[in-house]
């Protein structure tokens, strides 16, 4: 079968592309880095790749607000041609500062009269968060997240924390569907205040927009690929393939 080729935009500041190119190519996947000048000067090359990624790091010193300087960046030079790359059925993937990037660039959900539906802000206790999270899996909407239920990843951010513009909108993204990841206890119990890290509304740790086939995550993926990552790898010897791996192969896996 041919090889499904992965473009990962890079912009400065970002520092996740590497580790993200080893788990697609881990996958099965051609991972490829591109500049997000080079992609500017040509969005045709979009077309030589079936999945987008933008990797965590802090693009542009997450200046103004962490993503923003990127998001207009995507929404005003890249805008039509993301979206017809999303409408061929091809896929896009937004890890932390990327899921930051997309949400603001209305990629994820679309803005109304008023403006964005929702944000991603500082996280509620005002300090920059670096640690392991339990988290669960709602729905089948996202071909990412397919036949996953629970994954253990890390984060590492200062503005996770998800914000709806009103309560009856993060109602909407619930029932619609689209909170497809949610922070959760490590008891499989409700979640509660040592499950949901940052404050985030509904606990909301991933969004994935109508289609399913953009999703952006604050957890990062790409840092448990090995079972070495794990933090208890050295207590525990029956560790597997790290639980981030499946995200990609799921990617992978939804074009053949």
């Amino acid at each position: 079968m041919p090889s499904i080729k992965v473009l990962i935009l890079r912009a400065p500041g970002a520092n996740c592309d590497v580790e993200t190119q080893f788990a697609f190519e881990r996958a099965g996947a051609i991972a490829e880095r591109l500049h997000i000048n080079q992609l500017r000067e040509s969005p045709a090359l979009l077309q030589r790749y079936q999945v987008l990624v933008i990797p965590g790091g802090f693009t542009y010193g997450d200046d103004v607000a962490a993503g923003k300087i990127l998001a207009v960046q995507l929404a005003h030079f890249l805008g039509d041609a993301l979206r017809k790359f999303r409408d061929r059925e091809k896929l896009i993937l937004g890890i932390c500062n990327g899921f930051q990037a997309l949400l603001k660039a209305g990629l994820i959900l679309s803005p109304d009269e008023e403006g964005p539906i929702a944000t991603l802000t500082h996280n509620s206790n005002g300090r920059f968060i670096d640690r392991w999270v339990h988290l669960q899996t709602f729905g089948d909407r996202c071909p990412f997240l397919q036949g996953v239920e629970r994954m253990f990843l890390p984060i590492a951010h200062g503005e996770g924390r998800l914000v709806c513009r009103a309560d009856w909108q993060l109602q909407g993204l619930l029932q619609a569907g689209q909170a497809v990841l949610r922070y959760t206890s490590s008891l499989n119990s409700p979640t509660n205040a040592s499950g949901n890290p940052n404050g985030s509304q509904g606990d909301i740790a991933g969004l994935c927009d109508l289609t399913g086939r953009v999703l952006g995550l604050m957890p990062h993926p790409e840092r448990h690929i090995l079972p070495t990552q794990h933090p208890h790898w050295t207590r525990n010897s029956t560790l597997g393939e790290g639980d981030g791996m499946a995200i990609f192969r799921n990617a992978v896996r939804f074009f053949h």
